[in-house]
């Protein structure tokens, strides 16, 4: 009921419910699965509460009902405990979830049919404003395949810090299944706790390397991480430097940098100094340019809505062209930073052509100092991780 009144995102919901709570770990696991399931498959439940209940419902009553038909259709938890406990959490609506719920059971096959039938948007539980853009940029076909993405909690992948640990040594300790196409990854499991606090791994897509990997930072140079927070490209970056050199790493909130120098103190990364900035502001008169820039830019984020799950929800048709203007104007301002012949890499965790290709373009025609130079793209769907743009320019 806090997520749908839409002034709170979900991780946070989450994380200050578990800060009020004792669970255990299976029921802390349970929690997690229910409330970010709701969330997820909220289009397929609501059309499955409308074939059952045609008139309108308080929000209380809608919410039991969500929950309760989650985990009928998607959780292995048996029929009569789901029913139990979804109606001893329904308050008053105690007897209408009851008889909505035991409907469900006895027409399972039929609303499951009907479902089958529903379209793409329905049936996989995605708004009609991506269903219908992304349909037109990839077909059906892809489109299903990237909802169903979508509708999957995220495997647990590691980034091997080697500024700590080699690939081998820790799967010779914990397991770890190493990734194709990706040496510094790893599939786990389960994640030891004590790897994350020795920092001898930092949890993250391997869509997230590829943007670092096309800046190329060299051990001695001064790189500028333009939106760092909360650190997993930057601590990459320092990775690829050995640690030696200069990164600068900005960001506009304080809370966001002091998670930021925390994670990186674990890492081991000492070539880093962590700086409050607003790019979209008027830059800093540096005397010192910048070897190379990342600007990992703000963005619809529709590349890891399997990761930020309520993403989908909020998005609106005209969010599509309101970010590239403010990816273009970060851009700009970072321009004057870079020292002739110096690399700066945009990148998003977009699939939208609006925040990617067109952007490209863009500069080109906006920022003549700046030369393309090349691309790359995932598309999950195609390359079985996060969805992610990076572009190259040099500064002439």
């Amino acid at each position: 009921m806090r997520w749908e009144r839409g002034t709170e995102f979900a991780d946070a919901i989450l994380h200050n419910a578990f800060e009020q709570t004792d669970f255990s770990t299976p029921d802390r696991a349970l929690f997690m699965e229910v409330f970010y399931g709701v969330i997820r498959f909220r289009r397929t439940l609501d059309f499955l509460i409308e074939k059952l209940r045609d008139e309108a419902l308080d929000s209380r009553t809608l919410q039991a009902l969500r929950m309760g038909l989650y985990q009928l259709l998607r959780t292995r938890i048996p029929p009569h405990a789901a029913v139990n406990e979804t109606v001893n959490a329904a308050g008053r609506s105690r007897s209408l979830v009851n008889a909505v719920l035991r409907r469900y059971l006895r027409e399972e096959k039929q609303l499951l049919e009907t479902l089958d039938r529903a379209p793409v948007g329905v049936r996989l539980s995605h708004p009609e404003v991506l269903v219908t853009r992304w349909t037109h940029q990839f077909g059906e076909t892809d489109t299903a395949a990237l909802c169903e993405w979508n509708n999957h909690p995220a495997d647990i992948l590691v980034r091997v810090n080697e500024l700590k640990v080699t690939a081998g040594e820790l799967m010779s300790a914990g397991g770890g299944e190493p990734i194709k196409n990706h040496p510094l990854m790893l599939k786990m499991e389960k994640l030891p706790i004590s790897w994350i606090v020795r920092g001898l791994c930092y949890v993250q897509d391997p869509s997230t390397l590829m943007a670092c990997e096309l800046l190329a930072p060299q051990p001695g140079e001064r790189v500028l991480d333009a939106c760092a927070a909360p650190g997993g490209k930057t601590s990459y970056l320092a990775q690829l430097m050995n640690n030696e050199g200069r990164i600068v790493a900005c960001d506009i909130s304080a809370d966001r940098l002091a998670r930021m120098r925390k994670n990186l103190e674990r890492l081991g990364v000492v070539n880093v100094e962590a700086r409050m900035a607003d790019w979209l502001q008027t830059p800093p008169r540096e005397s010192e340019k910048y070897d190379r820039i990342l600007l990992d830019a703000p963005c619809s984020n529709t590349g890891v809505i399997r990761r930020r799950v309520d993403v989908r929800w909020r998005l609106k048709g005209d969010d599509f062209a309101r970010m590239p203007k403010v990816q273009m104007g970060l851009i700009k301002n970072l321009a004057g930073q870079l020292k002739p012949g110096g690399a700066l890499v945009y990148s998003t965790c977009s699939i939208e052509p609006e925040e990617n290709g067109e952007v490209v373009r863009r500069v080109e025609r906006e920022a003549p100092e700046l030369k393309f130079r090349k691309s790359r793209q995932t598309l999950p769907f195609r390359d079985n991780v996060d969805g992610a743009f990076a572009a190259l320019f040099t500064r002439n």
